[in-house]
């Protein structure tokens, strides 16, 4: 849903310098909340899933080093799905896209678009 994206976001997705990708932890995310018949979540993740790889993402699967990780994170965040991107973001040396003016208050590989 490119319309729902800041310009800062769409300006950073589309720069050919940048290298996408996606958590299988935020699939995880929308296929429990599709589940749970939230109105916000009812995408498919098969195609979700399809879409992002056909369009070029790369997906990041979650591993032990990145639950670990969870451990040595300050309590900002209470939401488990943003605790393991941020993890990860950390792990894997990304920078984490979010609009989550919580998660952005993390200190490392985050930014707020």
């Amino acid at each position: 849903m490119p319309e729902r994206l800041s310009p800062a976001a769409q300006a950073l997705i589309d720069a050919p310098e940048h290298a996408l990708h996606f958590s299988a932890a935020s699939l995880w995310e929308i296929a429990i909340k599709r589940g749970l018949g939230r109105d916000d979540f009812q995408v498919d993740t098969w195609l979700l899933r399809r879409g992002l790889l056909d369009n070029g993402y790369h997906e990041i699967a979650i591993r032990g080093e990145h639950a670990v990780a969870v451990d040595h994170l300050p309590p900002i965040h209470k939401d488990p799905f943003n605790r393991i991107l941020m993890a990860q973001a950390r792990v894997e040396g990304m920078t984490l896209l979010t609009s989550d003016s919580t998660l952005a208050q993390y200190p490392g590989p985050v930014r707020k678009v």
